[in-house]
């Protein structure tokens, strides 16, 4: 240990470098609280150089390397679980200026989301995936795990925000590849590969980014109804209208605990909410209330037009981030479905909770537009009696065990519920061609039958 310390000094500096106990015991821990690992040292290089001397040492040293950048995942990708280096990139700092012309910034991976929405904004354009910890994730941890968001029913995921990436292989090399024109066939497409590689297959050290006009017309609206099949069905319905930036569902129950745990100033009274937001370069506000006019709701839907009304409807969305939290660490499930079985999945996940962990409390919200759903079981001390069975559930009803967070080392021994034996085959092998010696973020997407 002293002279991997050392050696990883003599290139980050010794400030930088530490094994000290309390430390790694902090670092070791996931976003939820729920999961930890164990990790012999943190370093944390100033630049691509020293990311890819420190690599090279851990590697000559023996060493597993675990990446961390915010910490904000949900899947426990960042806890290292094999006595690990953990690799911060909250170093790589950079901004880029804004080619406001192109659309585009290049920032180093350890920037906030929230610095990169600034920037651009001060150029007058907007960065398309935003998220509830803008704060403090990082752009290299969202490229990583293919973070979505908020608003992926207009702008995608981060795949579609990435034109070009700086990565550092596990070997120690940096490869860069950088998009300079609109049209580009020349072999493989890099940085698809590796965005969404959660970081088995490299280091991601600096991501091109593409920006947005910001439109100059905003709706927003706020909705009750009484079935999750009324929201779904309004959803549609609201798809049709052109330039729909959001579609976000809420779970009534949550709205309750917000407003009488939180004194929050949310509604309540109708079981499901969904929040909506279209703009364009033209008012879109006749459109939307043409279309309200069809879905017909319970209720007339709150309406903003300007942008401290939209924020206090956006405000709605944004307590779930607290409210979840609000009985210890929740125990998380993020999984697509397909509209037509998201009603039906929901109720029995419901029926599961109920049946296995009677006291705990099923909240569900998410991206409605892409059957994306976020379930928290709150108040829940044994996540054995339930996870396996809501996975099952998501398997059943036609899903995706993982959605938009990744699959991280929660959801490693269950990639069989989401792909073929020969998927995992074909991504074990590029796995092992980038990383032969499998020592860059071991504990995580691939199943322990594998490494046996």
């Amino acid at each position: 240990m002293d002279g991997l310390r050392k050696a990883l000094a003599d290139v980050v500096g010794q400030r930088f470098v530490t094994d000290d106990p309390d430390v790694l015991r902090s670092r070791s821990v996931d976003h939820t609280g729920r999961y930890s690992g164990r990790a012999q040292a943190l370093v944390r290089p100033a630049d691509t150089a020293e990311v890819a001397a420190a690599l090279n040492i851990c590697r000559q040293f023996g060493a597993p390397v675990t990446v961390q950048g915010g910490r904000t995942g949900l899947v426990a990708g960042t806890v290292p679980e094999h006595d690990d280096v953990l690799l911060s990139t909250e170093r790589l700092t950079t901004i880029g200026e804004v080619d406001a012309a192109a659309g585009r910034i290049t920032v180093d991976a350890g920037v906030t989301l929230a610095q990169v929405h600034s920037a651009a904004a001060h150029a007058g354009l907007k960065f398309g995936v935003d998220i509830a910890s803008r704060d403090t994730a990082t752009i290299g941890g969202m490229a990583a795990t293919n973070a979505g968001g908020l608003h992926t029913v207009r702008y995608g995921n981060m795949a579609e925000q990435v034109t070009g990436l700086e990565v550092v292989l596990p070997d120690g090399t940096t490869v860069r590849r950088e998009v300079a024109v609109r049209v580009d066939n020349s072999g493989y497409n890099l940085p698809a590969l590796w965005v969404g590689s959660e970081g088995t297959l490299g280091v991601i050290t600096r991501v091109d980014l593409a920006l947005h006009p910001v439109p100059k017309h905003r709706v927003t609206t706020l909705t009750g109804f009484d079935s999750l099949g009324a929201v779904v069905d309004a959803g549609r319905i609201l798809r049709t209208v052109g330039g729909v930036d959001a579609l976000e569902l809420l779970d009534g129950r949550g709205l309750e605990l917000a407003a009488n745990r939180l004194g929050a100033g949310v509604p309540t009274g109708r079981r499901w909410y969904l929040l909506a937001e279209v703009s364009g370069a033209h008012d879109p506000s006749e459109d939307v209330s043409a279309i309200m006019d069809r879905i017909n709701p319970p209720d007339a839907p709150a309406v903003a037009l300007d942008t401290a009304g939209s924020a206090r409807l956006w405000s709605a969305r944004e307590c779930f981030a607290e409210v979840v939290g609000l009985f210890g660490p929740p125990l998380k499930f993020d999984a697509a479905l397909p509209l037509d079985t998201l009603a039906a999945f929901a109720d029995s996940a419901v029926g599961v909770v109920a049946e296995y962990a009677p006291e705990a409390i099923p909240i569900l919200f998410g991206h409605v537009a892409e059957g994306n759903i976020h379930l928290n079981v709150l108040n829940c001390p044994d996540a054995d009696a339930v996870y396996l069975r809501i996975l099952e559930l998501v398997r059943h009803y036609g899903g995706n065990i993982s959605s938009e967070h990744g699959v991280g080392s929660l959801k490693r021994n269950y990639l069989d519920m989401a792909l073929t034996p020969e998927d995992i085959s074909a991504m074990w092998a590029i796995k092992r061609a980038f990383d032969p010696d499998d020592f860059l973020n071991r504990a995580v997407m691939f199943p322990d039958s594998l490494r046996r």
